[in-house]
């Protein structure tokens, strides 16, 4: 006997279609990523009612306003901060943090780490697209070099973090990274995220048309966003001297995967071992 082929996914049935339209500007990579997400959460199986989503401020955060379940749009670079304390309070909840490049590594940096070396089981969706985009277009830390922003009026000069490797060296579980025009490949990033036990860390390359990529003369979207593609190596753990990484490619995937106990968990078995709990 053959299982029943999954529904079909319809966008519209996880939307809360009376706040559309939609604020993003034309060519924003985040309603790709959204879809994405929306997608492995529909694959999963993972209800409304079940499914919680905080996010912070920026572009990031106001995309979790349009889905239909239980959403939280907090203070600016906090919320990591939130949704510890959501997971640790409902831990029922399929917990999931939509922020930004700038919400969550700069002002939200402290909480990124800790959240990372915790490995409490939420899956941190973060949107890069190097700016700033809602605010006024100032550098973020992931502003690339030499690119023009309203702070950065000669081209910016500071080295920017690499979100993965950072979250890997706080001890986050599980790290990846894709870019919105691989929309299957990031849903399928996404979904094993979702699945991880434990803090996953999962980096979208997104694309600011109209406020960074206008300034730069960097193109379209479809420009900006095939720029991405050429810069992507899903492949860089084949790395050899015929195929060697340079420094400006992407690093696509899953990039690092490990076992580590899951936060709450390990807080119960500790706890039960004080006799504090039955």
């Amino acid at each position: 006997m053959t299982e029943a082929p999954a529904p079909e996914f319809v966008i519209r049935e996880y939307l809360r279609e009376h706040l559309m339209p939609h604020f993003l500007c034309p060519g924003c990579g985040h309603g790709i990523a959204l879809r994405a997400l929306l997608w492995a959460v529909h694959e999963l199986g993972i209800t409304k009612d079940r499914l919680a989503i905080v996010s912070g401020i920026g572009c990031s955060g106001r995309i979790g306003a349009y889905v239909d379940a239980n959403t939280f749009h907090v203070t600016h670079g906090r919320p990591l901060a939130f949704a510890t304390g959501l997971k640790l309070a409902r831990p029922d909840l399929e917990v999931v943090v939509i922020t930004g490049d700038g919400d969550c590594l700069a002002i939200g940096g402290n909480h990124l780490i800790h959240a990372c070396r915790r490995n409490l089981n939420i899956t941190c969706m973060m949107l890069n697209n190097e700016v700033y985009g809602m605010t006024g277009g100032q550098v973020s830390p992931t502003t690339s070099n030499s690119r023009y922003t309203t702070t950065t009026p000669l081209g910016n000069f500071e080295p920017t973090f690499d979100a993965c490797a950072l979250a890997e060296g706080a001890g986050a579980g599980f790290v990846g990274r894709e870019i919105t025009l691989q929309t299957p490949a990031l849903k399928n990033l996404l979904r094993e995220g979702l699945a991880y036990p434990g803090f996953a860390f999962i980096e979208v390359i997104s694309d600011c048309t109209e406020i960074y990529g206008r300034k730069n003369d960097l193109g379209n979207s479809a420009e900006m966003v095939l720029s991405q593609k050429a810069a992507a190596r899903p492949d860089v753990y084949t790395n050899s001297v015929d195929r060697p990484f340079r420094p400006n490619q992407l690093r696509t995937g899953v990039l690092a995967r490990k076992d580590r106990p899951e936060y709450a968990a390990a807080r119960q078995r500790h706890l039960q071992s004080l006799g504090n709990v039955e």
